[in-house]
């Protein structure tokens, strides 16, 4: 205790003098410094004994329990992060052309996005997807679809990732028909489906049946890919979108975390062993503004992940304590204005991203707050990661902040912080409990509402919005517009689609579906002769929407 006395008595003569001074004459821009979560920030962050007693259990080495440091015993020393920008819109021609423009650049994965017809289980010439075929990502009705996005690209090449959750089972399927189509079997398939449809009722919206039936067909999905995708991940649990909705970085980790041992407990009582499905889950997270809270953030949930699996579910393979993880820079802190300033704002969250240790990366591009991203600014957002791994330096040694003083302390305070919400969840009866009542959504709506009202009232400074203005300030970006006729296109197609078809088979194999739906068998065999047979994402979901019902949100405020 004597050395930590005399630490005391030094940072004692110090504030005392030489701050006191400098306070005297240049006093501190506010009373209170805080990271976005709200956690007051110290001035300085000192060693302590119990600090340097807890070094082995609290951080341990780089791919070791409990992977405070990092998941893999050397990180990038031995080989980057993925560089997975994602992509898609219009048609599958037109971003297939994205997708190989890409590849060429240097990006190394792919990552589709569909459009919200897609995401929510509607074909394109249906009355309610109007509008929107093709929009906000690429529209895929059938195999025919799947087969012309991945045109010229062989599956045994690249890894990708999936953005799609309650038809995640049929794009799956999609993608391991495609597969069979170029001649790689499924079990050479590397990538991933998202598949995380309690974040949907939490955060983001395109659910479509109630918690319980969508589980049954995710811990299917996780069931099929234990036994026949062993390099695929089944599931990425995603805190992104949590974030993207208004969260703090103690509730993105708490509400992640929570939901990822949702779908364990279910897998296990599902009738799997755990550790036959756990080592292939991945996870999602978002990399906000501030930067040295992120990086926390990033040890906080490894730490807290690696405890979960092994102390309360009883993983036995170290694999299965291992947290994975995908980032995407902070959509929501792009501004339309000043687009320019975006290119700043992703590159230091990129450089978050990878001082917390990323797997994988994908950086928004500069004009993603005004439309899809044009090739140009595509570009230059893929060059932030490779000047990043290549010129930064940030990458030749593993977990550079650690043993930071402040870095450690956050990483401590964010993780005691998200354990409280794992009391108050398990107090309601558990996710789906506390998703019925309300609670998730309910939380991230207050601290959205908290800290729009600081923004507007200037208490927080977004450079471009509320400060550093510039008056009479015109968009100088050009803007990427997907063409009206792209929707008759594409409506057309799916009509000429069922027309080409056996169906008689189609609906043999539906009605298949829905009894197999109805009863305990796994619904991913059903599904993959439907697809395989040209049945389109609308009619597979209807015969689900059939079975199912459709699910109502309760109300939160």
């Amino acid at each position: 205790m004597g050395s930590e006395k005399g630490l005391r008595k030094i940072i004692k003569e110090w504030e005392e003098g030489p701050v006191a001074k400098t306070l005297a004459k240049f006093p501190e821009r506010k009373e209170q410094f805080e990271t976005l979560s709200g956690i007051p920030v110290d001035r300085l962050y000192s060693p302590s004994e119990k600090a340097l007693k807890d070094y082995g259990p609290e951080l341990g080495f780089p791919g070791m329990f409990p992977f405070t440091r990092g998941v893999q015993p050397t990180m990038y020393r031995g080989r980057f992060w993925t560089m997975r920008q994602y992509s898609g819109f219009a048609t599958a021609k037109e971003t297939n052309e994205r997708f190989k423009f890409l590849l060429d650049q240097g990006q190394t994965g792919l990552s589709i996005a569909f459009d919200l017809p897609t995401q929510i289980g509607y074909d394109s010439d249906n009355p309610l997807a109007q509008g929107e075929v093709g929009k906000v990502g690429v529209a895929i009705d059938s195999l025919a679809d799947m087969e012309l996005l991945f045109d010229g690209i062989p599956l045994d090449k690249v890894s990708t990732s999936m953005t799609i959750n309650a038809p995640a089972a049929i794009l799956l399927a999609m993608y391991i028909a495609v597969g069979e189509k170029q001649g790689v079997p499924m079990n050479k398939l590397r990538g991933t489906i998202q598949n995380d449809i309690l974040k949907e009722y939490v955060a983001r919206g395109t659910w479509v049946f109630g918690p319980n039936p969508s589980m049954r067909i995710t811990t299917d999905i996780m069931e099929y890919c234990a036994k026949n995708l062993p390099l695929w991940n089944p599931l990425s649990i995603s805190g992104y979108h949590i974030r993207e909705a208004g969260s703090t970085a103690i509730q993105e980790i708490a509400f992640t975390l929570l939901n990822g041992m949702a779908y364990v407990q279910a897998g296990v009582d599902s009738g799997l062993d755990v550790d036959s499905f756990a080592p292939r889950l991945s996870f999602f997270f978002s990399a906000h503004n501030d930067i040295l809270e992120e990086v926390a953030k990033f040890r906080a949930a490894r730490r807290m992940w690696a405890r979960l699996m092994r102390e309360r579910i009883g993983a036995k393979d170290p694999r299965s304590w291992k947290l994975r993880f995908h980032t995407q820079t902070a959509g929501c802190s792009l501004t339309a204005q000043q687009p320019v300033n975006n290119v700043v704002r992703v590159a230091y969250q990129a450089l978050a991203a990878i001082l917390g240790g990323t797997q994988s990366l994908h950086t928004n591009s500069m004009d993603e707050a005004l439309c899809l991203p044009t090739e140009d600014a595509v570009r230059v957002a893929l060059r932030t990661q490779q000047i990043l791994a290549h010129e930064s330096g940030i990458v030749n040694t593993i977990d550079p902040l650690g043993g930071s003083y402040y870095v450690e302390s956050l990483t401590n305070q964010l993780e005691e912080k998200a354990y409280k919400y794992f009391d108050q969840v398990e107090s309601m009866g558990g996710v789906i409990r506390a998703i019925e009542k309300g609670f998730f959504q309910r939380e991230i709506a207050e601290s959205a509402y908290k800290y729009q009202l600081e923004i507007d009232a200037e208490q927080r400074t977004v450079v471009g919005v509320n400060d550093f203005i510039i008056e009479g300030e015109e968009l100088k970006l050009p803007v990427l517009q997907v063409d009206k006729e792209i929707e008759c296109h594409q409506v057309e197609r799916v009509k000429l689609g069922r027309r080409k078809r056996d169906n008689k088979k189609v609906l043999e194999y539906l009605d298949d579906l829905r009894k197999v739906s109805k009863g305990t068998e796994n619904v991913m065999p059903s599904v993959l002769k439907a697809v395989r047979a040209h049945a389109t994402v609308g009619e597979i979901m209807h015969v689900w929407r059939e079975v199912y019902g459709e699910w109502n949100q309760p109300k939160v405020l």
